[in-house]
């Protein structure tokens, strides 16, 4: 599908990515060319399904940077939406650590002025660590709508996770209104 709106979507190793699939059919329900990102776990987690991953968006599924010289194969962004963003992604962000392929796309697509928007999935156990909600902090600083909280994704108890709940269209939704705005 090629439209002039391209959505990188992102994800972390959370149990909703392996709803991604339905979450592309959305997006291109909804007009987006989709690129899919994710962190190499959540790769691993996706593993079987990547070809087929491929074959619904168009693009390449990405999870390691590619090496210096060869060519970008993704069309430029619109909008980057993260989702689901886990504990360690959201930290690692916010601090500018990009080990992970997804994670520099976001922490340089700031630099770059790319429009985002994130969405957490942790546990209320994780939210305890100080360094979360500093993070989630910086990244509204840096401009990232960060979908947490009233309004976005509100954590569970550990272990009492419901991964078919995770609100998807709320990361579908606020890429769109992004895209309008910056129309």
């Amino acid at each position: 599908m090629t439209t002039s709106r391209v959505l990188y979507l992102f994800g972390s190793a959370a149990p909703p990515v392996f709803d991604v699939g339905r979450v592309i059919q959305d997006a291109q329900a909804r007009g987006w060319d989709v690129c899919l990102g994710l962190t190499p776990t959540a790769a691993r987690w996706l593993d079987p399904q990547l070809s087929e991953l491929e074959r619904l968006t168009g693009n390449p599924v990405r999870s390691e940077y590619k090496l210096p010289g060869e060519p970008d194969v993704w069309p430029k962004a619109s909008v980057i939406a993260f989702a689901p963003a886990t504990f360690n992604s959201i930290n690692s962000w916010a601090a500018g650590l990009t080990h992970d392929f997804v994670v520099g796309v976001v922490a340089e697509g700031i630099g770059k002025g790319i429009p985002m928007v994130a969405m957490p999935c942790v546990n209320a156990a994780y939210v305890q660590h100080r360094a979360f909600e500093r993070s989630v902090a910086e990244l509204r600083a840096m401009g990232v709508h960060v979908l947490y909280g009233e309004g976005g994704f509100v954590p569970n108890q550990p272990g009492q996770g419901k991964p078919k709940a995770y609100p998807w269209h709320l990361v579908l939704d606020a890429a769109e209104q992004i895209a309008r705005e910056r129309a």
